[in-house]
């Protein structure tokens, strides 16, 4: 295919790199005049088509404006916006977690295909690789109708419990198939790992901001939470981990170490490691959601805490989902020495995942198509979230403050003026406009003048203009409100 580069990469993302780095560093203002097709072909090393492809591009999606016999220039705004300011309180008490009703209201917008999806955290379908899994589904259900009909082992497909042992073993966790326990997706996965550890009134450590699902199996399982700040640079530190055992009868932690939901926060390796040491020392498990993990921007997978487990008290929870085929509901969860007690919460409610899927995704994975498929939707999702921090800064109001995650596919805004993150969540919805409010993402109501956007969603004209109207939104709602 024309323009494509080594590794299935486009070469004119490389370009786009290019021009986006040049805008978050400073070298290209509003209003600056881009470099030439030329000067871009020569720094580049690529063909005109190739740049004259890539600046097209960034036009389209608002960054760039070409001008006849002039050029491309960037266009007119105010420069890249800040990061949202670190959190610095110390781990919370146990508390209740009360948010059921707010967050069934933002997951109303699940499936509304009305609405523009900055609401929803994942890929948009035309991202995924969709043509060719259509293709294996159909094959495998050809080739072998009967055992599709079937049911499965409780424990999941064995060719695909081996395909997601393997890629485990890639980042250096010690996975074996037998390990391996697939799943309705992750969140029955992350039902089951807490279903397995907890009883009603038990304590449980979260990051805060974390994500609202996680608070919702809280609240349904009847466990208190104890916040502790995640920092959208670095996630939760080891200190608040150690403070918060020291203090509080914790009976788990869940945490996001890759990426968090919502505000993107990404561990750095040492402090997994110290994490899992911290918590072994108390014999306390650690359920770990690593959904989008294979999402990094970076040339190297981060490791899950699963690599640092030596004692089976990581239970890594991930799916499919935001990778390759969200309505498939294919996941996993890798128990350790909680393996017995997973079974018997899997036996006692779906008993089994749906055959034809798995044996369509462990196709496909062992096809070996997954990786080039990964390595161009990183750079797609990349792409669009620099692209997308570039058009907040030209229509949000002053003062909003955004996130720039290494991975992952959503941004965390805080927005200035006091503006209420939930009435904005309505007046979007109204619009067409799908966000999440910062309130569900927490017990308290410490980000109440937060929203959460999805970078996954395509952005053409139509999400542009989205964009734009949710900014006059928010300035709205911050004029009301000062």
């Amino acid at each position: 295919m024309a323009g494509a580069g080594q590794g299935g990469e486009f070469r004119y993302r490389a370009v786009e790199r290019r021009i986006l780095d040049m805008i978050e560093s400073g070298r290209l203002v509003p209003g600056g005049r881009a470099p030439s097709l030329r000067a871009m072909s020569r720094a580049a090393g690529v063909s005109l088509a190739t740049v004259g492809h890539a600046y097209e591009e960034l036009e389209r999606r608002g960054v760039l404006r070409s001008r006849p016999r002039s050029g491309y220039f960037l266009r007119e705004g105010r420069a890249q916006l800040s990061a949202p300011a670190r959190p610095s309180a110390p781990p919370q008490e146990p508390r209740p977690v009360n948010r059921q009703a707010l967050i069934r209201m933002v997951l109303t917008v699940v499936g509304d295909r009305e609405l523009l999806p900055f609401g929803v955290a994942g890929p948009e379908e035309r991202l995924l690789h969709e043509a060719h899994l259509t293709r294996v589904l159909g094959r495998v259900l050809r080739d072998d109708p009967l055992a599709a009909l079937n049911y499965t082992p409780v424990h999941g497909l064995t060719a695909l419990r081996r395909q997601i042992a393997y890629r485990a073993q890639e980042w250096g966790a010690e996975v074996r198939p037998e390990d391996v326990l697939v799943t309705s997706g992750a969140i029955e996965a992350l039902h089951i790992a807490l279903r397995a550890l907890t009883r009603p009134g038990d304590a449980v450590l979260v990051q805060s901001p974390t994500y609202h699902c996680f608070l919702q199996l809280l609240e349904n399982l009847g466990l208190r939470v104890i916040e502790a700040p995640s920092s959208p640079d670095t996630g939760i530190s080891p200190a608040q981990v150690r403070e918060a055992v020291d203090r509080f009868d914790l009976r788990c932690c869940i945490l996001t170490p890759n990426f968090n939901n919502p505000d993107g926060a990404l561990l750095p390796e040492e402090a997994k490691a110290e994490i899992v040491d911290i918590l072994a020392e108390r014999d306390i498990p650690l359920v770990e959601d690593d959904v989008y993990g294979d999402l990094h921007f970076g040339p190297v997978r981060p490791a899950g805490f699963k690599k640092w487990d030596r004692r089976g008290l990581v239970l890594q929870c991930s799916s499919f989902s935001k990778t390759l085929c969200p309505g498939w509901r294919v996941g996993w969860i890798l128990p350790g020495r909680f393996l017995e007690r997973a079974l018997d919460v899997k036996f006692s409610s779906s008993v089994a995942t749906a055959t034809p899927n798995q044996m369509a995704v462990a196709q496909y994975l062992a096809e070996g198509r997954y990786d080039r498929h990964l390595r161009r939707l990183r750079s797609a999702l990349e792409a669009q979230t620099r692209t997308i921090r570039h058009l907040l800064s030209r229509y949000f109001p002053a003062g909003t403050r955004v996130t720039r995650p290494q991975g992952g596919c959503v941004l965390w805004l805080e927005l200035p003026g006091g503006v209420d993150s939930v009435d904005l969540f309505y007046r979007a919805r109204a619009e067409g406009i799908g966000i999440s409010p910062g309130n569900v993402f927490s017990t308290q109501d410490r980000f109440s003048n937060y929203i959460r956007l999805n970078a996954g969603a395509l952005i053409d004209e139509r999400a542009d203009a989205g964009l734009r109207r949710l900014g006059r939104l928010a300035a709205q709602c911050a004029t009301r409100r000062s």
